[in-house]
């Protein structure tokens, strides 16, 4: 099963400041600079992810047993896709760990900035780990659409347990609470839709925020 691993080289301080709501308030960059050189330092990057054929005018993923995907955005998020990856990516405990050290010793603005320096870092290996199957996709002829997660639109959190399963997320230490929370904390699954190249499919493939309606989310990029 493949298993990405990749050091972040540096955490983005633009969207540090974005998860932790400051766009539009001044704060210490210097803190916030400490928090992303803190949160590369502590994050352990683990990626894992899995191929299937996907039934477009069903909107199925064919597993054994097959997965039927429930709710209007993804599958029009998926239309006329052929494959599908499931994936997993996480940056591990360590990160969470001191997070709640921090806090515990009245850190708070601190630990604010450090858990959006995690945030930021997790979408950052997801963003590195989708470049990489971009570039081996496409060589096979592919158009590769964004990836959607559980809790994305109207797609219900309660698919959770199904992207573990067909991502084997816990062969990269992931693991699902029975409130449908993942394990370490700043984790990510998600599905990626595997599209013939044609000019259409190219012009489908919006990106994240372009495709959302809710306007007013402080993590929205303009």
């Amino acid at each position: 099963m493949p298993i990405y691993n990749s050091a972040l080289k540096s955490i983005d301080t633009a969207e540090t400041r974005r998860y932790a709501g400051l766009n539009k308030s001044s704060f210490n960059e210097e803190t916030i600079n400490e928090a992303c050189m803190e949160a590369q330092l502590l994050a352990q990057p683990q990626g894992i992810w899995q191929l299937y054929d996907y039934d477009s005018c069903t909107s199925t993923v064919k597993a054994e047993p097959d997965f039927p995907l429930m709710g209007t955005k993804i599958c029009h998020h998926l239309k006329n896709a052929e494959k599908v990856i499931l994936l997993a990516v996480t940056i591990g405990n360590a990160i969470e760990e001191t997070i709640t050290k921090h806090f515990k010793e009245g850190l708070y603005s601190y630990s604010l900035l450090l858990d959006a320096a995690a945030t930021t870092a997790v979408e950052q290996a997801a963003d590195e780990m989708e470049k990489t199957l971009h570039q081996q996709f496409d060589a096979q002829g592919y158009t590769m659409r964004w990836r959607f997660s559980p809790g994305y639109g109207d797609w219900d959190i309660k698919n959770q347990p199904e992207l573990m399963r067909l991502s084997h997320a816990t062969e990269i230490g992931i693991a699902l609470t029975s409130s449908m929370m993942l394990q370490p904390r700043k984790s990510i699954t998600a599905i990626i839709g595997l599209l013939p190249n044609s000019s259409e499919n190219t012009l489908f493939n919006k990106q994240g925020c372009k495709t959302c309606n809710k306007l007013d989310c402080i993590s929205r990029k303009n």
